[in-house]
C-alpha cells in the first residue's frame, strides 16, 4: 500500500516478516501516528491480534501464520496454534491459516517459508480481486463501504479496496462513502486514511445516515468486506453491515462481498451458526479514553453482525463473481 511519509511515499504492507521477528502497521495508532509493531514471538502476535494492533480477517490470518514461524523457530508450534486460535473467533481467515500451517509443518516443510507462502497467496487473491471486481465501478461511480476492508486488513491490495484502487488506476473517477463504523471507527480512521493515501476521493459519513443516501440516490453500489461466509452464503461482518444490506434492497442498490475463498466456511451452513466475537464495553462508552456515555450505565458491544444470503447481489472473489445461489459450488470436494 502507498504510504505518504514526509520523505515522500513508501510502499507497505500491513504485516510481514523481518529478520526473524514479525512487523506490522499498528492500526490502533492511525490516522494521528504511523508507527511499526515489532513481534517476537507467538504470544506477541497474539496479544498484537486481540488488541487490534493487527485486524481484518485476510491480515489476522497473515500474522497468525508468521505467529507460528516464530514458534517453530525455537520450541514445538502446536501450543502457539492453540494460542493464536483463542484470540478472535469470528474470522475464517485466522482458522484457515493455522490450519494451513499445521499441515505443512507435520510433513517437515519450513515454518517461515510455508508463513511466507501463505502471505503470498493471501496477496495474490486480493489482487486478482480487484482485477474481478473493477468492471462494475463505471466513472463517476459513488460507492458506499463500511468499516475497513483495505490493504490494513489484507496485508496489500484490499477486498474492498483493490477494485476501487485499480479503477482509479485506470483512470475511471469514483466517490467513496466512508461509513464511520462505530465504535471503533475503522472506517473513519483506517478506510478513509488508505483512501487519503491513493488519492481517492471520498467523504466521512456517521453510520446512520447510510439510510439517507440511499433512499436519496446518492450511492449506485454497496461494496463491503466479510469475516467469514457460511456454505448457504450468509456472512458475518463489522456490526452495522446487515441494516445497510437491507436498506440497499429496499432501493434497488446492488450489494457487494469482497472477499478471497479462504473466507468461505463450508462447515457452517447458515450464519446463525458463525460465532459472534462482544468485545469490552468500553469500546462503546468512552471515545479516545474519554468517557461520553452516562455514568453507571452499561452498553452492548457485538463486534459483528451477520447478514443473509437474500440481500447480496454477489461475492466478488478471486476466481469471479459469485451469485449467492452458486457459493456452494465452491466448496472443496473432499469436504470442509
Amino acid at each position: 500500500m502507498k504510504v505518504l511519509l514526509p520523505g515522500g511515499p513508501r510502499a507497505f504492507k500491513a504485516v510481514w516478516w523481518e529478520a526473524g521477528s514479525v512487523r506490522m502497521i499498528d492500526q490502533r495508532l492511525l490516522p494521528e501516528r504511523f508507527e511499526i509493531l515489532t513481534c517476537r514471538s507467538a504470544e506477541e502476535v497474539a496479544k498484537a491480534i486481540e488488541d487490534m494492533a493487527v485486524r481484518g480477517a485476510p491480515a489476522i490470518g497473515v500474522a497468525a501464520a508468521y505467529g507460528v514461524a516464530l514458534a517453530s523457530l525455537g520450541t514445538s508450534p502446536t501450543a502457539a496454534i492453540a494460542r493464536l486460535k483463542r484470540t478472535r473467533p469470528t474470522g475464517r481467515d485466522l482458522f484457515h491459516a493455522l490450519d494451513w500451517m499445521a499441515a505443512r509443518i507435520s510433513t517437515g516443510a519450513d515454518p517461515v517459508r510455508e508463513a511466507e507462502a501463505y502471505a503470498r497467496s493471501v496477496e495474490e487473491a486480493c489482487r486478482q480481486i480487484g482485477v474481478v471486481g473493477e468492471p462494475l465501478l463505471r466513472d463517476g461511480a459513488r460507492v458506499l463501504t463500511h468499516c475497513n476492508a483495505g490493504a490494513l486488513a489484507t496485508v496489500d491490495h484490499g477486498t474492498v479496496t483493490a477494485p476501487l484502487r485499480r479503477a482509479h488506476e485506470l483512470g475511471r473517477r469514483l466517490f467513496v462513502w466512508v461509513s464511520e463504523t462505530r465504535p471503533r471507527l475503522q472506517g473513519a480512521r483506517l478506510t478513509a486514511w488508505e483512501l487519503g493515501q491513493e488519492g481517492i476521493d471520498h467523504a466521512i459519513l456517521a453510520d446512520a445516515a447510510s439510510g439517507m443516501l440511499l433512499a436519496r440516490g446518492d450511492v449506485d453500489l454497496v461494496l463491503v468486506g466479510a469475516d467469514r461466509i457460511t456454505a448457504s452464503g450468509d456472512f458475518a461482518n463489522k456490526i452495522g453491515t446487515y441494516e445497510k444490506a437491507v436498506l440497499a434492497k429496499e432501493h434497488g442498490v446492488p450489494f457487494y462481498v469482497a472477499a478471497p475463498r479462504s473466507t468461505f466456511d463450508f462447515s457452517l451452513d447458515q450464519g446463525a451458526e458463525i460465532p459472534i466475537e462482544e468485545r469490552s464495553e468500553v469500546e462503546v462508552t468512552e471515545v479516545g479514553g474519554v468517557r461520553v456515555a452516562n455514568p453507571g450505565s452499561r452498553a452492548f458491544n457485538p463486534a459483528f453482525d451477520v447478514t443473509p444470503a437474500r440481500y447480496v447481489t454477489g461475492y466478488i472473489t478471486e476466481i469471479g463473481v459469485i451469485r449467492p445461489d452458486q457459493v456452494r459450488s465452491l466448496a472443496p470436494r473432499d469436504g470442509p
